[in-house]
């Protein structure tokens, strides 16, 4: 079953200029989506190239009528069936109205998906705004043809009718619709199995975190150090040496000394409060009383 799409729409520029842009066919790819390429033959044959939605078709078609300022019709005779006309009419005031019809039978699953979503007819409307814009920024055609092609046949607007002669061809495609589809398909199925395997790794990951499940944890044994287990000072260290853990080199921490033998190691501790708190060269350079008098005596001055 074929397909019809008629769309119109106003340029800004005369007539003649509009049509004349429009006559120079092989810069359609500048403004045509999907359109790859247009070789014209002779002067009623083109040679088509496109790809619409992924499928790539090829066709041949023959310019049935060509009327300068006024019309363009044709029918394709091979490849992907096709037929149309764009009538250009002055409306005055430098302006132009332009129309497109175009029917067209589509092929194989990809296609007649397409169809059903309205690819082409959203993909025509498109075209033509692109064409307005291009004519209408450059403000003058690129090239033109001013030539007849079977002037006064009135041929109407071509319909598939006219186009029977590549009814039932592949249209050339790059890629047929058949091998579109499938590939379509696999496509999706693998997106879907994808999707599916995430979705079962997110749940076992939900599942594995789930605060509802219980966690368990082994206790970790406290582990008292000896006093006289370290054996090496930051000093030590400042010097290059190196720190051991376990060695008997060392006394152990003087019994007033809280830190194990780390500070005041080599004779800065007397064994006093005070000496723990401040070092021997401090309260060398402070005079005080004296050391702390024995039990049951005075200190000597």
């Amino acid at each position: 079953m074929s397909t019809k799409v008629e769309k119109r729409i106003l340029v800004n520029v005369p007539v003649s200029t509009a049509y004349n842009q429009w006559t120079q066919f092989e810069e359609f790819p500048h403004f045509m989506g999907g359109v790859k390429s247009v070789k014209q033959t002779s002067d009623d044959r083109l040679e088509w190239v496109a790809e619409i939605a992924g499928v790539r078709r090829q066709w041949t078609a023959k310019v049935l009528e060509q009327i300068p300022d006024r019309k363009v019709a044709w029918a394709a005779t091979e490849g992907a069936t096709n037929a149309g006309a764009v009538e250009f009419e002055d409306v005055g005031g430098g302006q132009t109205s332009l129309r497109l019809t175009l029917e067209y039978d589509p092929e194989g699953i990809v296609e007649k998906v397409g169809d059903k979503l309205n690819v082409v007819d959203r993909q025509a409307e498109a075209d033509l705004h692109r064409f307005k814009e291009f004519i209408e920024d450059e403000g003058y055609a690129s090239g033109a043809w001013r030539g007849s092609v079977n002037e006064g046949a009135s041929v109407g607007t071509p319909g598939v009718e006219d186009a029977g002669a590549s009814r039932g061809d592949s249209g050339k495609a790059g890629i047929s619709g058949k091998v579109a589809a499938a590939a379509g398909v696999a496509a999706v199925a693998g997106a879907a199995a994808a999707m599916k395997a995430g979705s079962k790794d997110s749940s076992e990951t939900r599942d594995a975190a789930s605060p509802g499940a219980p966690v368990t944890a082994e206790p970790v044994p406290i582990q008292h150090v000896p006093a006289n287990s370290v054996t090496s000072t930051t000093s030590d260290l400042g010097a290059g040496g190196d720190a051991t853990v376990g060695g008997a080199d060392r006394a152990p921490g003087h019994p007033f000394d809280q830190t194990n033998g780390l500070v005041d190691f080599e004779g800065e501790s007397d064994g006093t409060a005070e000496g723990e708190i401040r070092s021997a060269a401090k309260r060398r350079e402070e005079p005080g009383p004296g050391p702390i008098p024995p039990l049951g005596g005075t200190a000597e001055r």
